[in-house]
């Protein structure tokens, strides 16, 4: 088992407050995904988890054990580094052993599951070589090794692809991802790449500023966002807005043009921001009138920016496109993928099962 509870997790240094009472509950098996920008306080989470930044106040409970006073080393938790912290004078074999070794498990147990984990991780050729030998996605799999033989409860993860080119990149967000589907070991992955958090996850949590902004499947967070950080936080390229007015006939630009019918949940005669994804969008001959600025081929699809009065648009299609700068078009946003959001308080007025249907 390795279900994971924080209950009104704070830290602060000195006067000030890094993180704002969060609560989470991670399932045993879970693979849970914290994400946002530098400095929300992910990875001063993880660490807490880990047993490497003092709370506070709060909670951690590992099923139903509370763990908040036992050293790193006793919370039956393995984290894997960003640096990947391999120690240079060892091998392969003798890094990933490390840890038993110090637990003071028999030679025979550590060869045993040292070679258990580099067949899963795929480096049973190299477990004589050095870390110097290898390259970033070995080494990546090394740390991961050096984790799993431990056999803990909880795997954390703190933003172990940044050092990595994007190609590399991929293949070990696939790795990883396998890995955990044949494991299901309960894993806690930071990361500021929504990409990552998006393929990765089986729950993702959106923080900002020390709190959490929503929780959710990726797809939930991209079908039904709860705030406007989090509609363009999630999903790539983001989300447009426009400021508008919600009336009889929908929400309409404050020019007048109608966007789209209404979500449910959005109330007439009032200003609100309005969002719609850039693959929502259809080019044509009727809608709102916009201008072309940039035109970005990718093969597959054709990225779009056009200007609508003071705006930028960004506009995907899968469609050929034959358009240039300065070109004028027309726009209008597919039915139900429509959003509204207070402009005050930056939260959804739409009602998510209208905009996911």
């Amino acid at each position: 088992m390795g279900s994971l509870a924080l209950r009104n997790i704070r830290k602060s240094y000195g006067a000030v407050e890094v993180l704002h009472g969060i609560d989470l509950d991670i399932k045993d098996g879970e693979f849970t995904v914290l994400v946002g920008p530098s400095g929300c306080g992910k990875s001063t989470l993880l660490r807490a988890i880990a047993g490497l930044e003092t709370i506070s106040d709060g909670d951690i409970v590992l099923d139903e054990d509370r763990i908040n006073t036992r050293q790193p080393k006793e919370r039956d938790i393995a984290m894997v580094f960003q640096n990947y912290a391999l120690y240079p004078h060892m091998n392969v074999a003798q890094n990933m052993a490390f840890s038993l070794r110090l637990a003071k498990v028999s030679k025979e147990e550590q060869d045993r599951k040292v070679r258990a984990a580099a067949e899963i991780l795929d480096l049973t050729a190299l477990l004589e070589r050095y870390p110097r030998q290898l390259s970033g996605g070995q080494r990546q799999r090394v740390a991961m090794g050096r984790a799993i033989v431990r056999d803990p409860k909880v795997f954390l993860f703190d933003e172990p692809l940044s050092n990595l080119d994007a190609k590399l990149r991929v293949q070990m967000r696939s790795e990883i991802k396998e890995l955990h589907q044949r494991l299901r070991t309960t894993t806690v992955y930071v990361t500021h790449d929504q990409i990552e958090a998006m393929t990765m996850a089986d729950k993702i949590v959106v923080m900002r500023g020390g709190h959490v902004e929503q929780i959710g499947t990726p797809l939930e967070l991209y079908d039904n966002p709860a705030s406007v950080f989090v509609a363009g936080f999630i999903g790539s390229p983001a989300m447009n807005f426009l400021p508008a007015q919600v009336t009889a006939r929908g929400v309409e630009t404050l020019q007048g043009e109608l966007i789209g019918p209404a979500p449910a949940g959005c109330p007439s005669g009032r200003t609100v921001t309005a969002g719609f994804r850039p693959e929502d969008i259809r080019l044509g001959t009727d809608g709102i009138a916009a201008r072309v600025t940039l035109v970005e081929p990718t093969g597959a699809e054709t990225q779009l920016t056009l200007k609508l009065g003071g705006t930028a648009i960004v506009v995907t299609t899968r469609d050929r496109i034959t358009l240039a700068p300065g070109d004028p078009v027309h726009l209008s946003v597919e039915p139900g993928k429509l959003h509204c959001f207070d402009t005050e308080t930056e939260r959804t007025l739409s009602d998510a099962s209208a905009v996911a249907a």
